[in-house]
């Protein structure tokens, strides 16, 4: 299973081409989602599956011999993680209102395609609740975070946590003196409507 962040001009027939280019070396694509929208142009989501025995450039390759059409990012995508809808992570939160920051923490990988999620208390990056990924380490360095009033994300060098690669991380403010971490290695940088998806879903656990 693949993700393929491709940018495409906005107009009729661009996202067709797409997926028929994909079909072309056998991608079976299961889902497709719209990240962004500028004037002209539009980011989407493709995940695909391929056959064995399909190289995975040859997706990239077949992207790109559409005119005006660019691979942003691509990467494996594990697989059972699925698309997850904010809307049903909303849902979750809304029943559960005490464990809304929790549901939102676990949630994160999925929503946002992000390797792991933390809830940290704001003032001394102590962590209150992790996805199975995170760093089993009792406190975040507050450092790379200064900014933990607003969404907003950094790129923090090698070693920023003993043992732990180069990252983009995101964070957006929750409850009761908490943020909410994002994690992503190797990218795609984190886009001003992930970062408003993020915002907004945070100020929802309140």
């Amino acid at each position: 299973m693949f993700l393929l962040r491709v940018g495409l001009p906005d107009r009729p027939g661009s996202l067709g081409a797409v997926a028929t280019a994909l079909g072309t070396v056998g991608a079976d694509i299961q889902a497709v989602e719209i990240v962004e929208k500028h004037s002209g142009f539009a980011v989407d989501d493709f995940m695909v599956e391929v056959p064995v025995g399909t190289l995975p450039d040859a997706l990239i390759t077949a992207c790109t011999t559409i005119e005006d059409v660019s691979v942003l990012w691509f990467s494996h995508y594990p697989e059972g993680w699925g698309l997850q809808a904010d809307v049903a992570v909303l849902d979750e939160m809304t029943e559960n209102p005490a464990e809304a920051a929790s549901i939102l923490t676990q949630a994160a990988p999925t929503v946002f395609r992000v390797n792991w999620a933390a809830q940290i208390d704001s003032g001394d990056g102590r962590v209150l609740d992790r996805t199975a990924m995170a760093p089993e380490v009792d406190r975040l360095p507050l450092d790379p975070l200064a900014h933990l009033n607003s969404s907003g994300y950094v790129e923090v060098d090698e070693g920023w946590l003993p043992g732990w690669p180069e990252m983009l991380l995101a964070a957006a403010p929750l409850k009761n003196r908490s943020a909410l971490v994002l994690a992503r290695t190797g990218g795609p940088a984190f886009i001003k409507s992930e970062l408003a998806r993020l915002r907004h879903l945070a100020a929802l656990t309140g």
